[in-house]
């Protein structure tokens, strides 16, 4: 285990601050030694999640800081990782920090890519589904509306009525500046 320049107290309290983050959130951006350590300790958390024993429930609220977090790496985080056998998490180095120009890095949780582009695909094929349902089950209800809106279309008709009345300023305008070109010809 690195020391990262704290006492051991200091250490493991900062550890357990990031990887209760982690967890809870799914992202950190922190320096890349430190996302290192994160990620071994994360893992292990991880590994806790997967056995859903009493002792190790126990044994994740030893170390992690909330107990949202634990309930959640229990309910959520440790069943999406069932088939996976490690490699929880990925660090991704972000380049040096301005100021003291320590390297970067972000750490996250491991994503099944294949799942969520099904859960996508299958949310995209819920909303057109819907729309459809919604039209077969209810041709009647649109019929009704139809009318209303033949009703009010007199209405509409009217301003519709103006709106030449406004484009003839408009070709007044126009003819205007054709007379006005051929006068600035003949001054030139």
């Amino acid at each position: 285990m690195r020391k990262l320049g704290r006492k051991t107290d200091h250490r493991l309290s900062m550890l357990r601050g990031q990887v209760t983050f982690l967890l809870e959130k799914g992202r950190l951006e922190t320096t890349a030694t430190r996302a290192k350590e994160v990620q071994s300790l994360a893992e292990k958390m991880i590994t806790l999640g997967k056995k859903n024993t009493l002792a190790s429930k126990r044994q994740a609220l030893s170390f992690i800081t909330k107990e949202d977090v634990v309930k959640k790496l229990f309910d959520e985080i440790a069943p999406s990782f069932e088939g996976r056998c490690g490699g929880y998490t990925r660090v991704i180095l972000t380049g040096p920090r301005r100021g003291d120009a320590a390297e970067m890095a972000i750490i996250e949780l491991v994503t099944d890519e294949k799942k969520e582009e099904k859960k996508s695909a299958k949310k995209a094929a819920d909303k057109k589904a819907a729309p459809k349902a919604k039209k077969e089950a209810a041709p009647a209800e649109e019929a009704a509306p139809a009318e209303e809106v033949k009703e009010e279309a007199p209405a509409e008709e009217a301003p519709a009525e103006e709106a030449p009345a406004e484009e003839a300023p408009a070709e007044e305008a126009a003819e205007e500046a054709k007379e006005e070109a051929p006068a600035e010809e003949a001054k030139a």
